[in-house]
């Protein structure tokens, strides 16, 4: 069957779109990659039997020579060529995650590259909070609530409990906003004076409140708490 005459919730490509990246399965993101089809099989068949070439595992794929790519029927040069950059792409950022996770988080540009590739493209508003410790290095970072696409409910308890659980020192909320402007609303100033408040009493800093919109974020700190 060709990738046409799928209904579109089961193309890769509209999938993507409606429900982000993270809802495809490794063959679908790969028939992306490759783009089309060959020889009579559709672009997903062909993505399945490359990685059933490196027994279903992206990091053997990952390995192999752009030589052994192209040994797979339908996979010339320029295919493997995109396919290696693809993966290598992956492990970089997979690097600079790790070293993000290693080092002490000290501005809101930090949090936002560590944040990004989670709350990107969704389209309701999630709330999550960065546990660090009295070095500011993260130590545990964890989905508080899941609203809808204009708001969600901050649990302050919550917050509290798990603060103290990870005998955290410091702690940085994130949230995103599907419609675009990072810019606070009232209930999001309200919400972060009641948890700033309610961890100072614990000696716990609030060090940050960033909110992440459409290629822009906003930072209490930089804007000062209560603005």
């Amino acid at each position: 069957m060709k990738i046409k005459d799928l209904s579109p919730e089961d193309r890769p490509r509209e999938r993507l779109l409606l429900s982000g990246a993270s809802s495809l399965s490794n063959s679908e993101l790969l028939a992306i990659i490759l783009g089309s089809g060959t020889g009579g099989k559709n672009v997903t068949e062909v993505a399945r039997e490359l990685l059933s070439m490196a027994e279903g595992s992206l990091m053997l794929l990952a390995a192999m020579p752009v030589e052994r790519i192209t040994a797979q029927k339908g996979i010339g040069q320029a295919r493997a060529v995109t396919i290696a950059a693809a993966l290598e792409l992956g492990r970089r950022s997979l690097q600079e995650s790790t070293n993000i996770n290693n080092s002490p988080i000290t501005s809101p540009e930090l949090v936002v590259q560590l944040m990004l590739p989670i709350l990107r493209n969704l389209q309701h508003e999630e709330c999550w909070v960065l546990f660090l410790n009295g070095k500011s290095r993260l130590i545990g970072k964890e989905r508080i609530s899941t609203g809808n696409l204009e708001s969600t409910v901050l649990d302050v308890r919550t917050v509290l409990r798990k603060a103290i659980e990870k005998q955290s020192r410091h702690i940085i909320m994130v949230h995103n906003h599907p419609g675009g402007s990072p810019e606070p609303s009232e209930a999001d100033i309200r919400q972060t004076d009641i948890l700033r408040k309610a961890l100072s009493a614990l000696e716990i800093d609030l060090t940050d409140h960033v909110i992440l919109g459409d290629r822009k974020f906003f930072s209490f700190a930089q804007e000062r708490f209560g603005r």
